[in-house]
Parts: C-alpha cells; structure tokens; sequence
C-alpha cells in the first residue's frame, strides 16, 4: 500500500507521470519480488553481487537462493526469511521502478527521505505505510480530527472491508470536521440506539466500490450501482453492530438510503468525512453523530 502514498508523492512532484504510476500500480498487484532486491535491501548482500548472482543464473539452471548460498552471499536461513517477503508491496513498487529504469535504488531512497520530511512522517509512520497493515496505516490519518474513538473505530472497520472486497491498493487522506457534505451519488445507511449514527458513502469512487462488491460492471453511478454500495455498508454496519453489542451497546440499523441528485448533508453536531481514492475514483466515508445531522 506504500506505493500509492509515495507514487502520489512521486507525481505531485514532477519525477513520475500518470501513465508510468497507473502502470506500476496495476504490474504490482500480481508481481513478486525478486531475491536479489530482496537481499539487497535488507542488507545481506550488495548490488554488485546480487548482478553477479543474476548473470549466473543465466549460465545454469538454478535459483537466486541456492547460487547465493553456493557463493557464500547468502544462508540458508536468510534465504527462508527472503522467500516470505516476497508479496511485499512496498518493494514490489521498488521494484517496478528500478525495472523500468525510471530510478535507481538510490534516487528512490532519496526521494523517500524527501517524502518523509515533507510529510512530517516519523520513521514508525513509514514502517506503517510500508507494512501494508490496514490497523497501522489508518490512524495516521484519524490522529489530529478531534475525532471521538467511535468514529475512529467505525472508520477503521470499514477501511478493512474496502481493502478486503474492494481493492488493496487505496490511498486514504486527512479525516477532516466538517459541517456540510454535498455529492450527487451518495449511499448510507443510519442507527439509532443509545448512540445515532449516519454512515455514508460519497463521490464517484461509488462505482468502483460498487462494481468490486457486487461483481459487477455499471455503465454509470445508478441505483442499482449504488444499491451495491449500500449493501456493502450494510455489511459493515452489521459487525459494527456485533462488535459494539458485545460491549453492551444497543444500535439498530435503519433502511438502506441512496441519492443520485446533488445532495448536502449539514450537522450541527459532530460530522468527519474521510477521503479514500480506489483507482483515481474519491469515495468519501461519511460520518454524524448525535442525531443532529439534515439531508436535502
């Protein structure tokens, strides 16, 4: 998932076009990593030598690993902690770039550390976004809302679902406060129990959302698509709803509802709204507290 964020970094900046990160993205979804950046980038060999291993293995039919070890590079046991990172996201993007010669290791490395001075990351705040760990990633984006841990819950749960049955290579911004929405398409559902709750979907990022959930292509964002949308929320809504009831809260979930006019959602209560991006589309997750919320 660190691709998305640091490719968005790579575009705003000038040094990686729209095609070349639509590109890469897409090649690492089904890609693996090789042994050699692998090895490379933990630290167990050098550049020089893992073109060395390279180059052998066009010469004889043998693994990366078992040359390595032949040649003394690389142990057994380094070899067996390699393999298991081999669907490591963040150096599938790495790799995808270097391949298409687009960057060195060491531009790339460069222009991480740029990413994480500009962004005001810690170093623990790259290991998140590197990890591809949904739990980790989100709260970089829910710390500083003011945002009570309802919120910050609900919002993380249903974060898990989009990577679970949407898409795994999303980009989430800022939760913001707010105290207006407008969208033409939005699909929500509500609850009422010893705490209200609005949860809402926004944008034209519903087609995707739409389409992924209901296995499904839609010509355009229409009722049926956001139909989709509203079940998936459902669907969020109902683990939400066991997960809170084991704590002795009571909520129920209202109907579905859906909006395919411009739309604007005021609060005079709490209201948060969290952009998420599947694909270039914006889906925002919509969120008001406290029943004070109107829809015209």
């Amino acid at each position: 998932m660190f691709g998305v964020y640091f490719g968005k970094y790579l575009q705003d900046i000038g040094v990686l076009s729209d095609e070349q990160y639509c590109e890469i993205i897409e090649a690492s979804r089904h890609a693996r990593v090789k042994m050699g950046l692998l090895a490379v980038s933990a630290g167990y060999m050098s550049e020089a030598q893992a073109d060395e291993v390279n180059q052998l293995q066009a010469m004889k039919d043998a693994r990366f690993g078992d040359i390595a070890i032949e040649k003394g590079y690389l142990t057994e046991e380094q070899v067996t902690e390699l393999l298991k990172k081999q669907g490591d996201s963040y150096l599938l993007f790495v790799q995808a770039l270097v391949e298409r010669n687009l960057f060195t290791l060491e531009e790339i490395q460069k222009y991480q550390n740029n990413y994480k001075k500009t962004r005001r990351l810690t170093a623990i705040d790259l290991d998140a976004l590197k990890s591809s760990d949904i739990d980790k990633i989100i709260p970089l984006f829910t710390k500083g809302a003011s945002a009570p841990a309802v919120v910050k819950d609900y919002i993380a749960l249903m974060a898990r679902n989009i990577v679970r049955f949407v898409d795994n290579k999303i980009r989430f911004e800022k939760l913001e406060k707010v105290t207006t929405y407008t969208s033409k398409f939005i699909a929500s559902q509500s609850f009422q129990g010893d705490y209200d709750l609005f949860i809402g979907v926004g944008g034209t990022g519903n087609k995707q959302i739409g389409e992924a959930y209901a296995k499904e292509k839609f010509d355009s964002i229409d009722e049926d698509c956001l139909d989709a949308v509203c079940e998936f929320i459902n669907v969020c809504n109902g683990l939400y709803a066991s997960k809170v009831s084991e704590e002795d809260t009571t909520i129920d979930m209202l109907p579905p509802s859906m909006y395919t006019d411009v739309t604007t959602i005021s609060s005079e209560g709490q209201m948060f709204v969290m952009p998420c991006f599947i694909n270039g589309e914006r889906a925002d997750i919509i969120m008001c507290m406290e029943a004070k919320w109107k829809i015209d």
